[in-house]
């Protein structure tokens, strides 16, 4: 039943395109959608005679109000959508990673000697991008490929400037080790051009100048560096082998493949340069409220204004009457022709046909491995005897060295997978002794006290321990008033020594553990989400007294201020490689003196 306050806006919207913004009772955005007519898409929503589907009901069960932007024509519509989404990152709108950005590489070609960074957006600096990748996993292999062939330099501006003996790359050949040695920045540019080449997937270009420089050092009988230009060559070519040509003109373009079941869509992106497959990444997004066609033109527009370069041809598996407006989009923010196409027969068809099977199997992986995590949620629903899934589950651990830096973390499963954006951490204060119990009396109270207008209560809540810590839980919950609001459970570790073959769960007002013998999935997820909370805790514990051991140790010493202790560990990476350098190579950073070194190693040495 929807209020009247909506009835009336509804009754009042125009038969006219635009955008419409759903909002909850503090006035946040929902939802963002775009529309040919907004009175009929309004309908769909508030005007049904059936029952919406479950994820539509679960938007509507929100919306206390939306507002209307009428536009002059459906691009105009398009256009704006996409950059409200972009804006506020709206909750049920289609996005990639929840709006974040993408991993890309950078290289500023303005340098004498530039290096190759790891980024997270395209700044309006000059320099030279790539990307985006799908994953860190992914930039980090084509970076560690880079890295090996042209030998690029990895340190850090403020290491490369003061550094004054090679580094360990360049031990193991994987650095020139210009930051020592006289490197001519020709030379070294000529590797960076390289590397550019190849990032751009023009690998044979590479190969044919990596000749002509090695045929240059030949004539000129500086065979050292024509070996390693070789050297270069052929792990080029090793490259080369292992990249499929997948088109016989030779042309640079994408091809996007999609792929769809029930709420999930995948989108895979292949990279063909020079008509070789240089990369295939996936995307998985939920479906929203839009219709398959609609969600691929989405993606394009959030994949593209990421981008660091736009090939001139993109194809697509599906035609979308949307992919004509992304189009003029994208010809607006390119600085060359974009051309979209939906091809029906021929090598531009198997292509892509390629990319939706892609797309289809990533899909078939993600449903599998849903499928499985559904099992041991309904594994885990049988065991504790709930009245439904633990789609929330959240598990508490607190770690501390000899009862100083205590601090807790509190883990977020759902869906029966790690869900990171949920997690929190907890500095633990006032209580001066090593106390288990108090530790974590103090966090599930400030959980559950503080912050449950803005965060859902848990379907479980599970315990690191047996019946005390189960206890101690129980009582926290009760004195709150949240008894019965969710299930607890303590999870024990096996005892060994007595013959115990299995972890134990407890339940309140239960003195024996439950039988788990036929729950190995159910058991396996409550251990799952009880070693994340235990590491999530010692991280977050050894990062608090590394910071803590860092600050004291320099803190203090005469003449070694807030500017220079950042400079020592920024150079140097730690108090230990500070401790084992000599004074001379301390004295070689910008503002400290011979003496001043020899004090500060002197006080780092007591």
């Amino acid at each position: 039943m929807i209020s009247e306050k909506i009835k009336e806006k509804y009754d009042q919207a125009p038969h006219a395109p635009g955008v419409y913004l759903m909002r909850d009772k503090k006035g946040n955005i929902l939802y963002v959608g775009k529309a040919k007519d907004l009175k009929k898409r309004l309908a769909s929503y508030f005007m049904r005679k059936d029952q919406p589907e479950h994820k539509t009901a679960a938007l509507l069960a929100l919306v206390d109000d939306f507002y209307l932007v009428v536009t002059q024509s459906d691009q105009e519509a398009f256009i704006l959508e996409s950059n409200l989404i972009k804006e506020h990152s709206p909750k049920y709108n289609v996005l990639l990673k929840d709006g974040k950005n993408y991993p890309l590489l950078r290289i500023d070609m303005n340098e004498p000697y530039p290096s190759i960074q790891r980024v997270r957006r395209i700044e309006q600096d000059k320099a030279l991008y790539f990307g985006p990748y799908s994953s860190s996993k992914s930039v980090n292999q084509t970076l560690k490929q880079i890295q090996r062939i042209f030998k690029l330099r990895k340190c850090r501006e403020a290491q490369f400037k003061n550094r004054s003996r090679p580094c360990l790359n360049y031990q193991i050949k994987a650095c020139l080790g210009l930051c020592c040695n006289a490197v001519d920045p020709g030379e070294y540019q000529a590797r960076v051009k390289a590397a550019v080449l190849f990032l751009r997937g023009r690998t044979r270009e590479v190969i044919k100048k990596l000749r002509l420089e090695m045929s240059e050092f030949a004539a000129a009988q500086a065979f050292e560096k024509a070996a390693q230009v070789r050297d270069t060559i052929f792990a080029v070519e090793r490259i080369m082998e292992r990249q499929v040509v997948v088109s016989a003109d030779g042309q640079d373009r994408d091809v996007l493949g999609l792929a769809w079941d029930r709420d999930l869509a995948v989108v895979t992106v292949m990279q063909v340069r020079s008509g070789h497959l240089i990369n295939t990444a996936y995307y998985p997004l939920n479906l929203g409220f839009k219709e398959p066609d609609e969600v691929l033109a989405a993606f394009v527009i959030q994949y593209y204004e990421k981008a660091a370069q736009i090939p001139g041809s993109v194809l697509f598996s599906h035609p979308s009457d949307d992919m004509v407006r992304a189009e003029a989009r994208l010809n607006e923010v390119a600085d060359h022709r974009v051309h979209f196409h939906y091809p029906v027969r021929g090598e531009k068809k198997r292509l892509a046909d390629m990319a939706r099977l892609n797309a289809k199997g990533e899909l078939e992986k993600i449903l599998d491995r849903e499928a499985e995590a559904r099992a041991g949620l309904t594994m885990l629903q049988h065991l504790l005897g709930m009245d439904r899934l633990p789609e929330r589950m959240e598990c508490f651990d607190n770690s501390n060295l000899q009862g100083k830096d205590p601090v807790a973390a509190m883990v977020v499963f759902t869906g029966g997978r790690p869900d990171r954006n949920a997690y929190r951490k907890f500095i633990i204060k006032g209580i001066d002794q090593q106390d288990d119990y108090a530790y974590m009396t103090h966090v599930l109270s400030r959980r559950f006290r503080h912050d449950r207008e803005d965060i859902p209560l848990p379907d479980l809540l599970v315990v690191d321990g047996g019946k005390g810590q189960l206890s101690m839980a129980v009582s926290v919950v009760r004195e709150l008033g949240l008894e019965g609001k969710f299930t607890l459970a303590g999870l024990a570790k096996k005892d060994a020594d007595k013959g115990e073959k299995a972890d134990k769960v407890y339940l309140p007002g239960r003195s024996n553990p439950l039988n788990t013998a036929q729950s190995a999935k159910a058991l396996f997820l409550l251990a799952q989400i009880r070693d994340e909370a235990h590491r999530s805790a010692v991280t977050f514990q050894r990062s608090r007294r590394e910071k803590r051991g860092k600050l004291s140790a320099l803190d203090g010493i005469p003449g070694i201020g807030p500017k220079k202790k950042k400079l020592l560990l920024t150079t140097f990476k730690g108090i230990d490689n500070i401790r084992n350098q000599s004074p001379e190579e301390l004295a070689a950073l910008p503002g400290i003196t011979l003496d001043m070194a020899k004090n500060l190693l002197q006080v780092l040495s007591e």
